[in-house]
């Protein structure tokens, strides 16, 4: 009887192209996927997050407390393992698109993260030995506390590598972007998955943090052990509503593929040219402008099908961009790190009584992101339309320069900050300058997030071959990976070049003897290089989809 109603509903344009239901069935448009599949993945989503961010956003201060870390190395050590978390989902993707497939992948990952993060909190719970001097800044926590916890946190790395680029790219699955409205709703589901996540992330960073600082660590970790396996349970109840797509069936593995016309197209390059983008010629591509970008790759068409070069070309126009926001994500690695430990230092006293862990203040990230996307969706885009005609108000990579601008606004703000902090230091050690003046800081960087962080999972997500999406999600995190590897390795050798010869390292462990504002305008000034040589870029940059936003 199923495949009766599946036949009658492709009959009447009910299907949906290239997706089947948990049945093996073509899915039926008004019965599967769409809002109700896509509200659980986001469901999902904003559970993990507060997992992930539950970890993440204090790991700084963990690492210099209970573990005594040095602020250089603590802060080295963050970007190392969050840089590692959004490059594994390289291999990550490349598993999901090759073998397992998306649902599978989020499942084993779902499972081995939840046994990492328990690992991490079980760690917490081994009792160091005491420190007797605290200002050597000597690590007082155990051999085998120091070992079990940086396993456990790499766990939890690897089994990010599955599941962040396949839980975006699942849930932008359940949509039909050959259907008007359904298309629509994807541009959308980028937006408010990043709304649902930054609610998540607010509370996570409000109660975690809070109970970790002034409770205890191990309840501080426990706690987001609890969240990832509710969202394993969300993600397991949507099972019989999910689109699962078969893009990959009967097709070679897409790598295998992409990667067969750079090694043809370098055997023939001794070739004469092919001008397989002129109708006249017997190798005939589309005649989109395309095709007229890295001719060198036209070189395969000798042994290779001329879609699978244009899917070559299509990846290797993601390059410049990906390599032109680095300094932004450089700039985004600051936040759990050093605007935390630069927090610490300041009045955190509120008239309650309470002292506001210093991570805390991340949140203003999320409260400028949740205020930010209603009005960027609901405002600004349908403003934007009526003057462009662009469905999405402004393009992807209009939307992801104006956030990299705003980047570089949030550094010279808190170069500024950092200024005055240090000034209001050597003039009056009495009275410490009160925390709230990192607040627009964190806002603008929230509103920044806004712009470029969602723009770029939807360029990744579109620009790249409908087979390679888990990858073009894990391409947009490896950048955020990258500039989180950039960002440690600057400051590793800023500390060390500038504490030689008696110096004062900017990164000293007392802050106010150190110079994190030196390190705010360099990063400043290299944003600035980086988004000149985004726009020179993004200028020349040809869609993938002719009607693509």
């Amino acid at each position: 009887m199923a495949i009766t109603d599946a036949a009658v509903a492709d009959e009447l344009g009910h299907t949906t192209e290239g997706s089947i239901d948990y049945r093996g069935n073509a899915a039926v448009r008004f019965s599967s996927g769409g809002w109700k599949s896509a509200s659980l993945i986001i469901g999902v989503e904003m559970a993990e997050r507060f997992a992930y961010y539950g970890i993440s956003s204090n790991l700084i201060m963990y690492l210099t407390g209970p573990l005594g870390e040095s602020t250089a190395t603590a802060a080295a050590n963050v970007n190392a393992w969050i840089g590692t978390v959004s490059f594994l989902p390289l291999l990550g993707g490349f598993i999901a698109d090759s073998f397992f497939g998306r649902f599978r992948t989020i499942l084993i990952s779902s499972c081995l993260y939840i046994l990492g993060l328990g690992l991490v909190t079980f760690s917490a719970m081994i009792s160091s030995h005491h420190c007797e001097d605290q200002s050597q800044r000597v690590s007082c926590a155990s051999q085998l506390q120091v070992i079990l916890f940086f396993c456990s946190l790499y766990l939890v790395a690897i089994s990010q590598g599955g599941y962040k680029p396949c839980i975006k790219v699942f849930g932008a699955d359940q949509f039909d972007g050959n259907d008007q409205e359904e298309a629509k709703a994807k541009s959308s589901f980028f937006n408010w998955l990043m709304f649902g996540n930054c609610i998540s992330i607010l509370i996570t960073r409000l109660v975690s943090t809070y109970i970790q600082e002034n409770l205890s660590w191990s309840l501080g970790f426990g706690i987001p052990s609890v969240s990832m396996l509710l969202a394993l349970f969300i993600f397991l109840l949507g099972t019989k509503s999910y689109r699962f797509s078969t893009t990959r069936e009967g097709k070679k593995n897409p790598f295998a593929r992409i990667s067969r016309v750079f090694v043809e197209a370098l055997k023939n390059r001794r070739q004469p040219d092919l001008d397989i983008a002129n109708p006249n010629v017997t190798f005939l591509l589309l005649t989109h402008q395309s095709s007229k970008q890295f001719r060198f790759l036209d070189k395969a068409a000798i042994s290779c099908k001329l879609a699978e070069i244009e899917e070559a070309k299509a990846v290797l126009r993601l390059v410049p961009i990906w390599m032109t926001c680095l300094v932004y994500t450089t700039v985004c690695a600051q936040s759990p790190t050093l605007f935390t430990k630069q927090g610490a230092t300041m009045d955190r006293s509120i008239p309650s009584g309470l002292l506001v862990p210093a991570a805390t203040l991340q949140c203003f990230i999320n409260i400028s992101i949740v205020i930010s996307i209603p009005i960027y969706d609901r405002l600004l885009v349908p403003i934007a339309r009526s003057f462009t005609q662009n469905p999405s108000g402004i393009t992807m990579l209009q939307r992801i320069g104006t956030g990299i601008f705003l980047s570089i606004i949030a550094m010279v703000v808190a170069a500024l900050v950092e200024t005055k902090r240090l000034q209001t230091a050597r003039d009056n050690f009495t009275i410490p300058m009160s925390v709230w003046w990192l607040v627009p800081q964190y806002f603008i960087c929230g509103i920044s997030d806004v712009f470029t962080m969602v723009g770029l999972q939807e360029f990744f997500y579109d620009q790249i071959p409908s087979e390679l999406r888990s990858v073009g999600m894990a391409l947009n995190l490896s950048i955020y990976g990258a500039g989180n590897f950039i960002s440690s390795f600057m400051i590793s050798v800023i500390d060390k070049v500038t504490s030689k010869s008696g110096q004062t390292s900017w990164f000293h462990n007392d802050l106010n003897q150190g110079h994190l504002d030196y390190f705010y305008w360099l990063l400043a000034c290299l944003s600035s290089i980086g988004l000149a040589s985004y726009l020179w870029f993004a200028k020349s940059y040809v869609y993938n989809r002719p009607n693509t936003t």
